[in-house]
């Protein structure tokens, strides 16, 4: 494998460089994400360049960009904190929360209504069954011949009294 030369990695660096800023503005590629992956193709080199190598010996030496992977997570992590979310998928992710936890308040809200409005219908359909008793009771008493004295009717007469028309 070829060595690169100082001329490459200064060309790697500035292409690395425009696209951490590219990245950190927002503007990512179509299914990219706020990671080294990404960055690593928007710069046009590999991956292997921002992890710690390992001499023959044994011994880890660092990556030619590991400096700059550093410097990316450092930065993705201060905007992070300071709540300017870099990765728009984090942001439908929060946008998605709010919207499910906005949506389990509504639910809650229904459900309690239906509660209500069911123990107002049971009250409701209990009481009809009651006055329909009262009534079937009182035709039954009609039709046994029990004593009915008859109201007078209204029929060409005004209102009585105190009618609220």
């Amino acid at each position: 494998m070829a060595r690169l030369t100082q001329d490459d990695k200064a060309r790697n660096e500035a292409a690395i460089r425009a696209a951490m800023e590219r990245i950190l503005s927002g503007n990512l590629p179509p299914g990219g994400k706020t990671d080294l992956k990404t960055l690593a193709t928007l710069a046009g080199v590999t991956r292997t360049g921002f992890y710690p190598k390992k001499n023959r010996d044994g011994t880890p030496r660092p990556g030619a960009y590991q400096h700059l992977a550093e410097e990316f997570e450092r930065r993705v992590c201060e905007l992070r904190e300071a709540g300017q979310i870099v990765d728009p998928r984090d942001a439908q992710i929060e946008r998605l929360k709010a919207a499910n936890a906005e949506l389990r308040t509504r639910v809650t809200a229904r459900d309690a209504q239906v509660e209500e409005l069911t123990a107002f219908r049971t009250l409701a359909v209990s009481r009809l069954a009651a006055q329909h008793e009262e009534i079937e009771r009182l035709r039954a008493q009609i039709a046994a011949g029990a004593p009915v004295r008859a109201l007078p009717t209204a029929a060409g007469r005004t209102a009585p009294y105190g009618s609220c028309s």
